[in-house]
């Protein structure tokens, strides 16, 4: 067995790794939030698929390889494979997607979490080690059974506690305090796994190693994380103008946005007279009130005069 680096750059990674996950957990608890208020099942599905690249391709997929930067084995370089990488990619987004399509509708009930729970962890203990599959060596990796069983019951445990904070969590301290937590759950799940691998160097350590360097996956997945996030940001931001204007069938909404007056011909006729230069309606005669008994009438109104002596 030879020597493995975890901590290259020092603290740099974990911390990045960390916020990764808390980032990517918070967006996917307000998107879930968001799903659980929405009133058609189109627009909530919608917002369940934003939340699931935000959690599996950002809290978990993305700090996976964050992570892996700092991993290093100096006495061979390090590859890896872009195919491999991005199935990993998909495993961990489809794999929550499904769980939180499966909460995300109907009761909510703790059973139902668990089992969704159990395929998700499932789905991202897959992720993880399709993402060590894809790194190679001049040599073997092999994992240690109780630490590598270890890192599938915190996934388990992480995936159905995230799953059951998309349900039931709302507001800006509780979620923020539920993406801590699934924060410390990712990571932990990470490197977990990776204090299980152990790596055994071949006879001749010049073995040629295929694949790209560590460095060099910065940046496909900057410019892939950044797609994701624009479009994350323009689906979300559609979603949220198609919520202001429309009700939940998906009308206009009658109101401040929306101009819902019938004007009849009447109507228009009288707008048009107000809005000609010069053009008013002619004011309807009024008839003179006669005074009451007990009225004095105004010395300076003729007309009250008038009518008041032809009267008596």
């Amino acid at each position: 067995m030879t020597h493995i680096h975890h901590f290259t750059y020092g603290a740099f990674n974990p911390v990045a790794a960390y916020l990764l996950a808390f980032l990517g957990s918070f967006l996917g608890l307000l998107s879930t939030g968001r799903a659980r208020s929405a009133r058609t099942r189109g627009r909530r599905n919608r917002w369940l698929i934003i939340a699931a690249f935000a959690i599996g391709g950002g809290a978990i997929w993305l700090m996976h390889f964050v992570a892996m930067l700092g991993f290093d084995v100096p006495a061979s370089p390090v590859r890896y494979d872009p195919k491999l990488t991005v199935v990993s990619l998909g495993l961990s987004v489809l794999t929550v997607g499904f769980g939180l399509m499966v909460v995300g509708h109907g009761r909510r009930s703790f059973p139902k979490t668990l089992v969704a729970g159990i395929l998700t962890g499932v789905g991202v203990l897959a992720m993880h080690y399709t993402g060590m599959a894809a790194m190679h060596l001049s040599g073997a990796i092999h994992y240690e059974p109780g630490l590598a069983a270890a890192s599938g019951v915190i996934a388990i445990v992480a995936a159905t506690a995230a799953l059951w904070f998309t349900v039931s969590v709302e507001g800006w301290g509780r979620v923020t305090g539920a993406a801590a937590i699934m924060g410390v759950a990712v990571c932990g799940m990470h490197y977990t796994g990776m204090a299980a691998m152990r790596v055994e160097l071949s006879e001749a350590v010049n073995t040629p190693v295929t694949g790209l360097r560590p460095m060099l996956m910065i940046v496909p997945i900057t410019l892939l994380s950044a797609a994701t996030i624009l479009g994350l940001a323009l689906s979300a931001l559609q979603a949220l103008t198609e919520e202001e204007f429309t009700d939940g069938a998906g009308t206009p909404r009658r109101g401040v946005h929306a101009d819902s007056t019938t004007w009849s011909l009447k109507q228009a006729s009288l707008s048009a007279m107000r809005r000609a230069p010069g053009t008013r309606p002619s004011p309807r005669p009024v008839a003179p009130r006669l005074p009451t008994e007990g009225e004095s009438v105004l010395a300076d109104d003729p007309v009250m005069e008038e009518a008041t002596a032809a009267s008596s």
